[in-house]
């Protein structure tokens, strides 16, 4: 009943505390309004509300009550759905049990019951490692290592190992050490690093197989390894030596590769002009030996044909390779070929001091004599036959 209809309020007063006709007396009082604010505010959240009988709920807080819901299932719903990029992969546990890999593209999942893991797979990832090793001889040095992988399985990469990162940094400094301490120092300071690195790479990968970290290594750089600082300039100083030993060593060996082959060479070419020296000498005597066993049957034929043909070819040799001096009359007959054999002996012989010399140009005279002679009865016998 309203509170102004007869009987509706046995008080007389409105509800803003005033009486009927009129005649309220003031504000409403903000205690009483304060008491209804918190009686809705009550209600709303589920606390009873005053009212007449003290046992009545508001009807508002359901409503609150349902938007916070609606406002739980949207954040819920905002969490559980995520997207997997073309380089990535999700591994999906369920109940803390591995349930599915997810590749690129949306999904949802269902938290607090699901877990999701979600890396980039394609990326390579690096590591560097730096540290005194001992070498096979018994060295010290400082080796520089950096290595290059990539997840190659999620689910072993997530699952089998609780800190697989951290287990390829041990395993990396365990192949390290094996392979160094494998490992004279000189090959570990100069060439022999590419070797090093491909054998650490195999027994790392080995090692990440056995443990089933589900990284793959892609690549193993070795870098320039150096001697402790303490010992820095006493083991350059080595160095320098070990250069200098081995450049004393290579021009040592560029002369001797240019000195023996020289000297082989002249050997070989003596032999050779000594054997065919040889092959020439006894060839000639074979040949003169011949010419004179042919000569003397063909003499023994006709000695005088052959005798005549001796001196004729004789006389050509020395007439054709040495000078000659024509001797004529004062007619202009009985012409004189004249061939100073005792000059030519002399200036053959002029190098040749002692008595050797002296008997040449000697019996040269003699011969150079008996041939003008010859000549000349020649000469008077085809004038008489005239």
């Amino acid at each position: 009943m309203a509170w102004n209809e007869p009987g509706g309020n046995s008080n007389n007063q409105d509800p803003w505390g005033g009486r009927r006709g009129g005649d309220r007396k003031g504000p409403p009082d903000l205690d009483e309004a304060f008491r209804k604010l918190q009686e809705s505010l009550n209600g709303l959240f589920g606390g009873k509300k005053r009212g007449a009988d003290g046992d009545g709920r508001g009807s508002g807080g359901f409503g609150l009550v349902g938007i916070v819901l609606v406002i739980l299932a949207a954040l819920w719903l905002w969490s559980a759905i995520y997207v997997v990029d073309e380089q990535e992969q999700a591994v999906v546990l369920r109940f803390g049990k591995y349930y599915e890999t997810v590749g690129p593209g949306l999904n949802i999942y269902f938290p607090p019951i699901d877990r999701k893991f979600q890396e980039n797979v394609t990326r390579e990832r690096a590591y560097s490692k730096q540290g005194q090793m001992l070498t096979m001889d018994e060295n010290i040095v400082e080796v520089p290592l950096t290595v290059q992988y990539k997840i190659s399985n999620l689910q072993d990469f997530v699952l089998n190992v609780d800190q697989p990162e951290v287990s390829l940094q041990h395993a990396t400094e365990s192949a390290l050490r094996h392979v160094v301490g494998s490992t004279e120092m000189d090959q570990v300071l100069t060439e022999g690093r590419v070797a090093m690195a491909s054998e650490i790479k195999e027994r790392l990968q080995r090692f990440l197989d056995t443990y089933r970290t589900g990284i793959t290594v892609t690549q193993v750089n070795v870098q320039s390894a150096q001697a402790p600082r303490e010992v820095q300039e006493a083991f350059d100083d080595v160095i320098r030596a070990r250069e200098d030993e081995q450049r004393e060593k290579n021009q040592a060996e560029a002369y001797a590769n240019g000195v023996v082959p020289e000297a082989r060479g002249q050997a070989q070419r003596i032999l050779e002009d000594a054997n065919g020296y040889r092959d020439e000498v006894v060839s000639r005597a074979k040949g003169e030996a011949d010419r004179f066993t042919k000569l003397l049957a063909e003499y023994r034929k006709a000695p005088e044909v052959t005798r005549q043909r001796l001196y004729l070819d004789t006389m050509q040799q020395m007439y054709s390779n040495t000078s000659k001096v024509l001797v004529t009359g004062e007619s202009g007959q009985n012409n004189l070929l004249y061939l100073p054999l005792d000059k030519m002996i002399d200036n053959r012989g002029g190098s040749v001091s002692g008595s050797g010399s002296s008997g040449q140009s000697a019996t040269g005279s003699d011969m150079g004599t008996r041939i003008v002679d010859d000549l000349q009865q020649r000469n008077l016998r085809s004038r008489e036959s005239r």
